[in-house]
């Protein structure tokens, strides 16, 4: 073999050698570039997100109020009503101030019958509605009216100076209900006041009712009062049911989606509500 011949063998064999030795060092940057693309280590899903990643947690709902309107207060009670419990002041209801008639109301009235010389009948008759809007942060308006309704009943029957004070429950009214009575004296006259407070669903409603034997007239009959009373609260209980399109058509939230459509967003407040306990006097009446 020329020398030229084996020059030439010689180059070609360290080409091999060459080429032989970077085959290994491809194959190991191509295994490198090809595993776990993240570089946390997470593992990847279909859709791309770390595997493991929480979802945000749902929102909380509470179970819709059943009432989401108040009747007008001075209309839950017939004219026939209103003429049995205040005769010298049927016409002559009064609405209370309130920023959101949806959620409260008020109405009273007063009757003076004046004798002459043989006395006076005083009469005095007021009624509360109060609606609870179910809220995240406040629970169900039920549960909330249940809570107001008892605290009611709790102050209606703790009056200051009263006296021959009795309490009982009362059937047939809402889904609870309670009957206050008690004697208050004043410098008129002892007054003989009744007070039913009721719950109905997510509504309370108070009726007050009290009389006067006045100028040396003889005091009403309580017992006679408290039947009144109870007649009153029946019917401002059926008006809450009626203005929500009645008994059977007013109960449709019973879904946990949140407050019934419709109502407001207003939450109602037990301290924008007047106190049953206040009783008026003789002196702010007028025929």
């Amino acid at each position: 073999m020329s020398e030229g011949t084996m020059q030439r063998a010689v180059k070609r064999l360290n080409r091999a050698v060459v080429c032989a030795a970077a085959v290994p060092v491809m194959f190991l940057a191509a295994a490198c570039s090809s595993g776990s693309g993240s570089s946390d280590g997470a593992e990847e899903t279909p859709a791309g997100n770390a595997k493991g990643s929480t979802s945000a947690s749902a929102s909380p709902t509470v179970q819709a109020a059943a009432y989401g309107k108040l009747p007008e207060a001075c209309k839950v009670l017939s004219g026939k009503t209103l003429g049995e419990l205040v005769p010298k002041g049927a016409k002559s209801g009064k609405e209370g101030t309130s920023s959101d008639v949806s959620t409260r109301g008020n109405c009273s009235w007063n009757s003076l019958d004046n004798n002459g010389v043989k006395g006076s009948q005083f009469r005095w008759l007021n009624v509360s509605l109060l609606r609870f809007e179910s809220d995240p942060s406040r629970g169900a308006g039920d549960k909330q009216a249940r809570a107001y309704y008892q605290k009611q009943v709790r102050d209606a029957a703790s009056v200051t100076g009263a006296k021959n004070s009795k309490s009982q429950p009362l059937s047939g009214t809402g889904d609870e209900a309670t009957a206050i009575r008690y004697d208050l004296k004043k410098k008129e006259g002892t007054f003989k006041q009744q007070t039913v407070v009721a719950r109905v669903e997510n509504v309370v409603v108070t009726v007050d009712y009290n009389g006067a034997g006045l100028a040396g007239d003889k005091a009403p009959d309580a017992a006679e009062l408290a039947k009144d009373t109870e007649k009153a609260a029946r019917e401002v209980v059926a008006a809450v049911a009626d203005a929500n399109g009645g008994s059977g058509a007013s109960k449709p939230g019973k879904s946990p989606s949140g407050p019934a459509s419709g109502s407001p967003s207003k939450q109602a407040s037990p301290s924008a509500s007047k106190s049953p306990s206040k009783s008026a006097s003789p002196s702010a009446s007028k025929n």
